[in-house]
């Protein structure tokens, strides 16, 4: 029973990291990975809301632009 709480927790936090690389690659994508690594639990959250929006490309380089600096 132990060895199936412990997988499960594994496979979970492996689910979470994979998750988070794949949000920063898009944040990265649009501010750069030196700002990209900077930002907190709620920024990351905040601009993945604002680059699956239905803005422009400009508007949400501008929006995220404006929240990591």
């Amino acid at each position: 029973m132990k060895t199936i709480i412990a997988i499960t927790a594994l496979v979970a936090s492996v689910s979470a990291a994979s998750a988070m690389t794949v949000a920063n690659g898009e944040i990265e994508r649009y501010v750069g990975a030196e700002k990209a690594a900077t930002l907190t639990d709620a920024q990351v959250a905040t601009a993945l809301n604002i680059i699956h929006s239905s803005d422009s490309e400009g508007e949400k380089r501008a929006t995220l632009r404006g929240l990591v600096n």
